[in-house]
């Protein structure tokens, strides 16, 4: 259903993040793919490395967009002429572990939204989702401790302080949810913990940013969505297990 035009991504911008990917020792395994043993423990891939298989444009639905993939990666393209918008899974989460890596380009954000609402009556993902915080630590916001990678976005800051990796080389998460409560790693370190069932988080999402949302917050049920943002965003090696 995706058609692409590759030729539009910058080939320097490629060579980079190719030539990090096969010096960045992040998984034992080859990227986009599962060992026995992640198999085993009942891991699926969200992204095999060659399509968009598992994922359409929120409201959208499988529309030619600024996602594409090249080279064994997920990568949304900021210079793309072709429809702009957040991509998520086709399938929604509730009790899950999710990992992926990920890299952006210099002064770059993004996000990734949990539990996230796709109705048409809900304009965008972020109306309906927390998001877990993508920012290259060239950013301007880096300095401000809510915005942190890692951290949920606006509401805590990171839980333990963990620097990402210099532009161009992957970074490593994980979102864990199980009734509800959270958890947010990067890099092996937790940076978020919060229970979406939680009268406390009720209280808070209450008095956000997001207050005018009616949705926001309020499900731990829902899917998986990445952040189209102004600058050039990576994924690889995204995969989800059941809990």
């Amino acid at each position: 259903m995706y058609i692409h035009n590759i030729s539009v991504i910058k080939p320097i911008c490629f060579l980079t993040l190719l030539f990090f990917s096969a010096c960045d020792n992040v998984v034992d395994t080859a990227p986009n793919t599962l060992s026995e043993n992640e198999k085993k423990e009942g891991w699926e891939l969200l992204f095999d490395g060659r399509s968009l298989s598992n994922w359409h444009v929120y409201n959208q639905g499988n529309i030619s967009s600024a996602w594409i993939v090249h080279g064994g990666v997920l990568y949304c393209d900021p210079d793309s002429e072709s429809k702009k918008g957040d991509l998520v899974t086709d399938k929604e989460f509730e009790n899950y572990e999710l990992s992926f890596d990920w890299q952006l380009e210099k002064a770059g954000n993004s996000g990734v939204f949990v539990n996230v609402q796709e109705r048409s009556d809900i304009d965008a993902t972020y109306h309906s989702g927390p998001e877990y915080q993508l920012l290259e630590d060239t950013h301007a916001d880096y300095d401000k401790p809510l915005k942190r990678s890692g951290c949920l976005y606006t509401f805590f800051p990171q839980k333990n302080f963990v620097s990402t990796k210099t532009a161009g080389r992957w970074n490593h998460s994980r979102i864990v949810q199980k009734n509800g409560k959270a958890e947010f790693y990067l890099n092996g370190k937790m940076t978020a913990e919060v229970d979406f069932n939680s009268k406390a988080w009720e209280n808070l999402a209450a008095k956000s940013a997001f207050k005018d949302y009616p949705e926001f917050g309020k499900h731990s049920k829902g899917r998986i969505a990445l952040q189209d943002w102004s600058r050039g965003v990576s994924f690889r090696n995204i995969k989800v297990r059941q809990l």
